[in-house]
């Protein structure tokens, strides 16, 4: 055999090899999320399941639909959200949004600094602070359900549903859902479109041909609390719902509400819509089978065109989008681990890219409970951006993040007026909002900082991505106003010499009055790396570097030590004595772990924050995002089996229930921000930051964890 030919059996040999291991280390990740799937047999008002597409999602109970919402309604409620579905109740008094303003002058620079906060004294002003609080809020838009007549003519109640089998599929976004009643078998499957605000089901039993089931719309009032859990149906007289359109396979309904109109397109198989009751409209199928197809669909305009009720349509629209989402960016494998929370941490993984998929992924900041049921009146929290959108760019999937980077642009001008109204330079994104970028009173969120980085640091993400010159040129603007706003908002003090955060801010440790507090950790070292990264992008695009945003990097108050430990702030020296310091967000691990290693910090000093925090904190009284946040601060100080700790600590709020959702309290039963969080921890554990070479830095090396990871980008 000659030289050239046995060259030429080598390298196929070789390539075969190569080929064959290639296969072998390639994650499976249709078995990865499919051993995740989630499987209801009774009902539980903590394990409803959701479909939706990202800026639509509808929640649904045992039946595949909200057929029994009032008995959710203290769970995971069975929402009906959209991001463009809001409404304000009438201004009757004639309230403005100036009545809500007071002026503050904390560092006495003569500064008449107007922040919009919260009245509680009875006065006119604090009638304007309660409207512009509620006002405008997301709506839940309607329930969708099924209604099942028994043999006596009632209507069958939660426990008449027996035999329940229903399962969400996280690879195709479909639920499927068996049950009886009144001993006749049910099948529900469940559908969302992916490029409208629609859903379709098809619905098989021998009841349809007997006339005992029917699907139902029907329109709850907005609530006007805290919370709306779409089952308010008071108020009847206050919004009107007609039947605008129809024929035998369609119908178009009309909901009018104080300032929002939006319509609900039907089709169906072969049936009639009717009128039951205000606000209330029912479906009966045609009898002469025994299953029926049903599509709902809501929008802000009459422009529905006839269709039939394709639910397979609607369906292979979910699955392929599904496959195309899990298919795309990254993965991770635990099979194989010999550590007892492997199985568990990839659960919480799977569920929660599921969850901020159909809930995060719109083109603004989603609100803390997505578009389930409304927190904070629907409102999104600018504070929590980072912790929603980060891990979709650290996941290999920019382009979600991105989307919601839009709202930026779109609530620039008023960001910049509130700047000025304070008299700053450049733009202060505000904490509290709506859609358009509207502040909402609150004696907190008018005085938070926290948020002003996210968009450096989420910008630099999706350059970071590809290095594109295209994302410089896209971002320059907004990066460029934050950080002017972030150089000017520091108070020069000249006996010191340097420049300070406060007095006058709230920090993310929200237990600190405005008045009172000076220089938090967290915030100091945010500022600096951001000022720095807004430095590199003037550099990136051949600018010159400011002039002022560098005598502020450069004098910027030092992070505040006492006794070799960080202080939550420097006016806060009994941070670790004092009970009520010990509470909410432990945010000074933040200034490392989510806020890259600067040089202003000591990782000994940080190590020794991270002991005192660990044994000495109230844990039971801290949130979701607390404990991945901890976990990224163990990780950096080369503390995996302590990261693995912190993600797993035994505390309420850091519950992850079936179906996926980050659990707080009766009040708050999901909470987005941990879903986000973790995703952000584990990817960061996975693939290292900046400062990191070795592989799997937040992992053990003791064999205890097997794992396949694919599609990571590393943190700053």
């Amino acid at each position: 055999m000659n030289k050239s030919l046995n060259l030429l059996i080598g390298i196929f040999l070789l390539s075969f090899v190569s080929c064959q291991l290639e296969k072998e280390d390639k994650i499976d990740r249709k078995a990865v999320v499919q051993r995740h799937n989630v499987s209801n047999q009774s009902p539980d008002t903590l394990s409803t399941l959701t479909v939706g597409n990202g800026v639509f999602a509808y929640t649904v109970d045992i039946t595949g639909m909200q057929s029994f919402p009032e008995f959710y309604g203290k769970g995971v409620s069975l929402g009906t959200q959209s991001e463009w579905g809001w409404n304000s109740f009438l201004n009757e008094d004639d309230l403005k949004f100036e009545e809500t303003l007071r002026s503050y002058d904390f560092n006495n620079e003569g500064r008449d600094a107007k922040y919009s906060v919260q009245y509680k004294d009875g006065s006119r002003s604090a009638q304007a602070t309660e409207y512009y609080r509620v006002n405008p809020h997301r709506l839940q838009l309607g329930n969708v359900g099924l209604e099942f007549q028994l043999e006596d003519g009632s209507l069958a109640r939660l426990e008449d549903i027996k035999g329940i089998d229903q399962t969400l599929d996280l690879w195709s976004g479909l639920v499927s859902s068996k049950f009886e009643v009144a001993g006749q078998p049910v099948e529900v499957k469940t559908a969302a479109a992916q490029f409208s605000d629609k859903v379709a089901v098809e619905v098989n039993s021998p009841l349809i041909a007997s006339g005992q089931l029917k699907a139902f719309v029907k329109f709850p009032y907005p609530s006007g609390k805290f919370l709306d859990e779409a089952t308010f149906y008071g108020n009847e007289d206050m919004h009107q719902s007609v039947i605008v359109e129809q024929d035998d396979q369609s119908a178009i309904i009309e909901h009018q509400l104080s300032s929002a109109t939006y319509f609900v397109g039907l089709s169906h198989s072969k049936g009639e819509v009717s009128e039951k009751g205000k606000h209330y409209f029912v479906f009966t199928p045609d009898a002469s089978g025994e299953s029926f197809e049903f599509s709902f669909e809501f929008a802000e305009e009459n422009n529905f065109k006839p269709q039939a009720p394709m639910f397979a349509h609607v369906e292979q629209e979910s699955i392929d989008a599904w496959e195309e989402f899990w298919k795309s960016g990254a993965a991770v494998d635990f099979q194989g681990s010999t550590d007892t929370r492997a199985h568990e941490l990839e659960r919480r993984i799977v569920l929660s890219q599921y969850l901020t998929r159909v809930q995060c992924a719109g083109s603004n900041p989603p609100q803390e409970t997505g578009l389930t049921f409304n927190s904070w009146y629907g409102k999104p929290h600018t504070e929590m951006h980072w912790w929603h959108g980060v891990h979709f760019a650290l996941w290999g999937r920019p382009e979600i993040m991105e989307k919601s980077l839009d709202y930026y642009f779109r609530s620039y001008e008023k960001a910049k007026e509130l700047a000025q109204r304070q008299g700053y330079e450049g733009v202060r994104w505000i904490k509290m909002t709506d859609l358009d970028g509207n502040e909402s009173p609150s004696s907190v969120a008018a005085f938070l900082i926290w948020q002003q980085p996210h968009i450096i640091y989420m910008a630099e993400l999706a350059y970071r991505h590809n290095k594109d010159a295209a994302v410089l040129d896209k971002y320059k603007d907004l990066i460029f106003a934050t950080a002017e706003f972030m150089a000017d908002y520091p108070h020069y003090n000249r006996e010191e010499d340097r420049y300070d955060l406060g007095y006058g801010v709230i920090p993310a440790q929200e237990v600190f009055p405005a008045v009172e507090t000076k220089n938090p950790t967290y915030e100091v070292a945010y500022w600096d790396w951001a000022l720095r990264i807004a430095q590199e992008w003037k550099e990136r695009l051949g600018e010159p570097r400011e002039e002022k945003w560098d005598e502020v990097i450069d004098k910027l108050a030092p992070l505040p030590v006492q006794d070799d430990i960080y202080l939550a702030t420097e006016t806060a020296t009994d941070s670790y004595t004092f009970p009520k310091w010990m509470t909410d967000h432990p945010a000074v691990l933040g200034a490392l772990g989510m806020v890259p290693e600067s040089a202003k910090l000591d990782k000994e000093i940080m190590k020794n924050t991270l002991d005192t925090v660990w044994n000495n904190w109230f844990w039971e009284k801290t949130w979701g995002w607390d404990f991945p946040m901890t976990a990224m601060n163990a990780a950096r100080l080369n503390l995996p089996e302590k990261a693995l700790d912190a993600l797993f600590m035994d505390i309420q709020t850091n519950t992850y229930l079936k179906n996926g959702h980050n659990y707080q309290d009766d009040r708050l039963r999901i909470y987005l921000p941990g879903n986000g969080g973790t995703l952000t921890a584990v990817a960061m554990m996975l693939e290292g930051w900046d400062a990191t070479d070795e592989d799997l830095p937040g992992f053990p090396k003791d064999g205890s964890w097997k794992i396949k990871k694919e599609g990571f980008k590393k943190m700053p």
